[in-house]
């Protein structure tokens, strides 16, 4: 493994890493900041309206608060989706993790099949003694062959 040069992929020692995570541009942290502040400012507003004899402005502010965080929490859910493809030693260790859920699968290096579900663009499915996962679905289209051609070589190469 020491010559290989991997696109997607880091190397640490015999241990073979691919990250491939959602492109999000705020993390939930920042996320629970910002709706803090959206909070801040709507309330501020409304109970100036408030103050000035305009009463229903009031509990609309807190129907939008409610549903903006209904809104965010959904969101937030999904920001740390990602799938994490690991290969160290025999073994080819698929994680997957959906809205907080993570689901494994674990593959003998051997017995692994790397292919298109459908097309050339398509998810990548990795199938081994009747078990099958499908990765990819946080990358462009485009770069999925690439990404299969590189497992492919890294599990040739192992």
């Amino acid at each position: 493994m020491m010559g290989l040069v991997f696109r997607f992929a880091t190397v640490s020692g015999q241990r073979i890493d691919w990250r491939l995570v959602r492109n999000c541009s705020v993390s939930p942290a920042q996320l629970g900041w910002m709706y803090l502040g959206l909070c801040l400012l709507s309330l501020g507003i409304a109970v100036g309206f408030w103050m000035l004899g305009a009463r229903l402005v009031l509990p609309f502010a807190w129907l939008e608060i409610v549903a903006l965080g209904v809104a965010f929490v959904i969101y937030g859910r999904h920001a740390a989706d990602g799938e994490r493809i690991s290969l160290q030693g025999s073994r080819l260790v698929v994680e997957r993790e959906t809205a907080g859920k993570l689901e494994r699968a674990e593959f003998d290096r051997h017995w692994v099949r790397v292919e298109p579900k459908t097309g050339d663009q398509s998810l990548i499915l990795l199938s081994a003694q009747g078990r099958s996962v499908e990765v990819g679905r946080y990358m462009r289209p485009e770069l999925r062959p690439a990404l299969a051609s590189e497992i492919r070589m890294a599990l040739r190469a192992a």
